[in-house]
């Protein structure tokens, strides 16, 4: 099966958030997409807006950048779209925020949103794909050649943790607190093409393992395969799937410099003649558990001896390493805002600051919404 990857010059960047739609009053996750969307699309070709979408439920809108070479650009690009999406919720006294899950409604009263692709995911998944009331946001990168992307995509996958745990910001399921940093990350590893890439040789691997999940009619395109980090042909990009929801445009645009200098520098190594790393999958799995149980709040597994490494301290080193790409990107400022994360406290422990500390009712949980509401419209971390 050949797979055309359409390479990118590199290292351009494109990122996607889902937005949760909340009724204002009670915080409650509310299915209007298609009214919004429809209002936004109108005088667009086919009455689609090129940076709002459909997602799964009615109570999602994605919105997306274009093709940016800078992350200031991309960031831009991004509030320029929610504002657009926030002047049609506002009329309709719905408000917007984003996070890994709700902290309370329930998957059960959303709508699908009506679009036949979802409806064969639906009836093909079932429950796995009826509870998938969560959020994310996606980082693309532009690779200059497949080879590339999967050497890329492999030794990425190693940082997987690390991207977890500063957008962990999942904490609560159905009003419940899970006692996870992100539940998300959990619910997600529920669908059997999600979670953590399975090992790739080169891009010729890649094709024959596509082939033979299209072949089994386990997928119908590669567009189906969730991995938490992929190669992704058509916009010839590694796309960076592992992150929750993130609350502010400032951690997103954050989270992306990382994405984008990380990349930039393992680019750069393969130009060189190094060998990427490619990491142990149990090593992998270990850490990604601890990032997802226990966010920043915790030791990563630093090699195949067992040696731990604080999470924080894994997070800062790398930061500090990429300062000098992210000078020569034009990210050193976006970059640098993950050390105000570090120090701030990524979204579960931020939500889990406002909440109640007995939860009767799930309803018990609005104050974590109305967080999440400020930090989106404001941009500023915390009450």
């Amino acid at each position: 099966m050949q797979i055309d990857f359409n390479s990118s010059p590199g290292p351009s960047v494109g990122i996607e958030v889902e937005l949760e739609v909340v009724d204002a009053a009670t915080g409650a996750l509310r299915s209007a997409a298609s009214d919004v969307l429809a209002e936004l699309g109108a005088g667009h070709p086919n009455g689609e807006h090129p940076k709002a979408k459909h997602e799964l439920f009615e109570c999602t809108i994605e919105i997306i950048t274009g093709v940016c070479q800078r992350i200031d650009e991309a960031r831009d690009d991004l509030a320029r779209t929610l504002a657009e999406v926030r002047a049609a919720t506002d009329a309709r006294g719905l408000a917007l925020c984003c996070s890994g899950t709700h902290p309370f409604s329930s998957w059960k009263d959303q709508t699908v949103s009506p679009n036949p692709r979802y409806a064969r995911l639906v009836e093909e998944m079932q429950w796995m794909a009826r509870r998938l009331q969560i959020f994310g946001v996606h980082v693309h990168v532009g690779i200059r050649s497949p080879e590339k992307a999967v050497a890329i995509a492999n030794a990425l996958a190693g940082y997987i943790p690390h991207f977890l745990a500063i957008s962990a910001s999942s904490p609560y399921w159905e009003g419940v607190d899970t006692g996870l940093a992100s539940s998300r990350s959990k619910v997600f590893e529920g669908l059997p093409t999600a979670g953590l890439p399975a090992p790739i040789e080169d891009w010729a691997d890649f094709e024959g393992f596509m082939e033979t999940l299209v072949e089994s009619a386990a997928i119908s395109s590669v567009r189906e395969v969730w991995w938490d980090i992929r190669p992704h042909p058509d916009f010839g990009t590694v796309e960076l799937r592992m992150c929750d929801g993130i609350p502010s445009l400032g951690e997103v645009a954050a989270v992306a410099a990382l994405a984008q200098c990380l990349v930039s520098h393992l680019d750069t190594l393969d130009d060189r003649g190094f060998t990427l790393p490619r990491h142990r999958d149990w090593v992998l799995a270990q850490n990604k558990w601890r990032a997802g149980r226990h966010g920043l709040d915790t030791d990563f597994i630093a090699d195949a001896s067992g040696r731990l490494e604080p999470a924080r301290g894994a997070i800062a080193t790398l930061v500090h390493e990429l300062l000098p790409v992210a000078e020569r990107l034009g990210c050193a400022e976006e970059l640098a805002y993950v050390d105000t994360i570090l120090e701030v406290g990524p979204s579960y422990l931020r939500q889990r600051a406002v909440a109640p500390r007995e939860i009767e009712r799930p309803e018990d949980l609005k104050p974590v919404v109305d967080l999440l509401v400020h930090e989106l419209a404001t941009n500023e971390l915390g009450r």
